[in-house]
């Protein structure tokens, strides 16, 4: 004789029907009460949600995205969460996914290209209802190919075809090259972030183009997001021709003041530093960073509502949101000597 299975000592799942038992209703106003549609009283409603939380019940999303297409869930697709600039994005794209009633699959590229593709392609596979987006380059044609059909809205690049949700990079370039100019510096450094993000050129452009008008450019260089600085750059500030810098984000901007300090100098003393972003650490360091803040909560709810409304109207026209940037005076910037 075949052997039987041993009894599972899991719990079984409390099903709809056993709600509807328990409640005394049937199984259409059990359900119509749980999911908050129908035709169902608010007395039967309330006396079935409360028997629902008694019993233990959780709905089965999986036969629900079978009933009905949709998962209730949302992709994020980041670039680098060791920058203090992503978590603080992801938190509040995924407060805001919450209060439309979405969670939220969190995936973390690396700056990798490839890594970018196999989390597209994972989102996909796993029938997020849409994905909110920061792509690491301007060139997304492979992971366009994937993404195909699936609602998405795109943070940071202005991508042709998408949804998109972008700050003033151009006026903050220009807040932090007037900044500089008004605290009395001639001779300005740019430090933009990598040439392959929009974004970054942005930043870059406006702020030479004050500098150029007002001012002197002492030099432009290019370094990764990062607080690790690269040879050019490091060549760049100790050439010790400019009294001020200008880095295209916080954490290149933290970046330059160690090694500032490690060259004997300091800041603000003999170099001022700008910074872009406001992420958290940058009135934590010191000296505090002046900086450009984004408006980051905002720019993660309008991303989140903006899809919310993709997803339930696929033929409307492409959306643009563009968040107004204001500059944080600290302590990291003050009149050359």
């Amino acid at each position: 004789m075949p052997k039987s299975d041993p009894p599972s000592d899991l719990p079984r799942r409390v099903t709809l029907k056993q709600v509807a038992q328990a409640a005394g209703v049937s199984l259409a106003s059990a359900s119509y009460a749980l999911n908050g549609a129908g035709s169902v009283g608010e007395a039967t409603r309330e006396h079935v949600l409360k028997i629902a939380a008694q019993l233990g019940y959780r709905p089965n999303q999986s036969a629900k995205a079978m009933k009905t297409g949709r998962t209730g869930a949302i992709g994020l697709i980041l670039p680098d969460l060791t920058n203090p600039f992503f978590p603080s994005l992801a938190q509040g794209v995924i407060q805001a996914a919450r209060a439309h009633g979405y969670s939220v699959f969190l995936t973390d590229t690396g700056g990798s290209v490839e890594a970018e593709e196999r989390a597209v392609g994972l989102m996909i596979d796993h029938g997020v209802d849409g994905v909110v987006w920061f792509p690491i380059a301007d060139d997304v044609a492979p992971v366009e190919r994937l993404i195909e059909g699936v609602p998405t809205v795109v943070i940071d690049r202005n991508l042709p075809g998408y949804d998109v949700i972008q700050a003033d990079y151009a006026e903050g370039g220009r807040l932090a090259a007037e900044h500089l100019i008004a605290a009395g510096h001639v001779d300005i450094g740019v430090i933009s972030g990598p040439h392959a993000a929009s974004s970054a050129r942005q930043r870059a452009e406006a702020a030479i183009a004050v500098v150029r008008e007002r001012g002197a450019l002492a030099w432009h260089v290019h370094n990764a997001f990062s607080l690790d600085l690269e040879p050019p750059v490091v060549e760049a500030l100790e050439q010790r021709r400019a009294t001020a810098v200008i880095a295209g984000a916080d954490l290149i901007a933290i970046g330059v003041m160690r090694h500032v300090r490690a060259m004997g100098l300091s800041t603000p003393d003999d170099v001022s530093v700008v910074g872009f972003d406001d992420i958290p650490w940058a009135q934590l360091h010191t000296p505090a960073l002046t900086t450009i803040d984004m408006p980051v909560e905002d720019m993660a709810a309008a991303a989140v509502e903006t899809l919310v409304r993709r997803m339930a109207h696929r033929g409307e026209p492409r959306r643009r949101v563009v968040f107004n940037v204001e500059l944080v005076a600290r302590d990291s910037v003050k009149a050359p000597r």
